[in-house]
């Protein structure tokens, strides 16, 4: 199913890259733009983890400067019969963390220097469960991807603005430059709503399933429990400036004062993840 979803979006990227291409510059556009989607797509598939540590300056660390983590994941890891993924640390005091990787075997996990100070080893191993739990089932390559075909919709968006600014494309006559004014106009603003459409899409019980997949590999649902309460506390007081097209890759949504971010939400409520972890709300 992930391999579907991943081709589904790399044919969505394709498709729509190809046809503003057509659109404003006709054969030769829609040349341009093939080939920049071939790229695009080769990209995503072999660097879109690499892209989303690089958009959050994570750093790759040892065991050495990093044992906690890497005794909690290579318990897990071990437990699971999953290979140990890479281990990054965010620069930044907000708590959130997040995996990526297109399969296993290639995969990361990044933690914020925020989350390590915040929890203690059994949330922690809560958090790390849930991220290796989005391994274990495969969908880091299809939140990865997502990432960047949404980062890629929203740099057609800030074209069009500039497009826009200097009179649109293609010269030509008066109705047809307006008209691609208009045209580029309406791209600039509902870019950013397919953009998190498409993250809506990649669904929100893939979080329901990694925080089941945490909560029973550790043996302990409080402990994630209410390392989410305090991760959903704790980064409202200290927001992570996060992209929309990366926000979905985290264990909880970044805070996001933007409206449109908040209506399209890609991750369930705390409260009603909590209360499927146990049963009932957390006081």
């Amino acid at each position: 199913m992930q391999i579907l979803k991943t081709t589904f979006l790399l044919t969505v990227l394709t498709l729509l890259l190809v046809g503003i291409g057509d659109y404003f510059g006709g054969q030769s556009g829609m040349l341009l733009a093939l080939l920049l989607a071939a790229g695009f797509n080769f990209f995503a598939y072999f660097y879109s983890d690499k892209i989303a540590l690089r958009s959050y300056s994570a750093q790759p660390v040892s065991r050495a400067e990093l044992p906690r983590v890497y005794r909690i994941l290579e318990s897990l890891t071990g437990r699971e019969n999953l290979p140990m993924p890479k281990v990054y640390v965010i620069p930044t005091n907000s708590p959130n963390a997040f995996a990526t990787g297109r399969n296993p075997q290639h995969a990361s996990v990044a933690v914020t220097r925020g989350i390590l100070d915040l929890l203690d080893d059994e949330e922690l191993e809560g958090v790390l469960g849930h991220e290796l739990g989005h391994v274990r089932n495969r969908d880091i390559l299809i939140s990865s991807v997502a990432a960047t075909v949404a980062g890629a919709i929203m740099m057609l968006a800030r074209w069009a603005g500039w497009a826009a600014m200097f009179g649109g494309l293609g010269g030509g006559d008066r109705d047809r430059g307006e008209g691609n004014v208009l045209s580029l106009l309406a791209l600039m603003i509902l870019a950013p709503i397919a953009a998190l459409m498409i993250q809506m899409w990649i669904s929100r019980t893939r979080e329901y399933a990694a925080d089941a997949s945490g909560a029973r590999w550790t043996g302990n649902p409080q402990a994630l429990a209410r390392a989410l309460q305090k991760l959903d506390a704790y980064s409202k007081r200290l927001p992570l400036p996060a992209s929309p097209s990366t926000a979905h890759l985290f264990i909880i949504r970044p805070a996001n004062r933007q409206w449109l971010a908040n209506l399209f939400s890609t991750h369930p409520p705390i409260p009603a993840r909590i209360h499927r972890l146990l049963g009932h709300d957390l006081d």
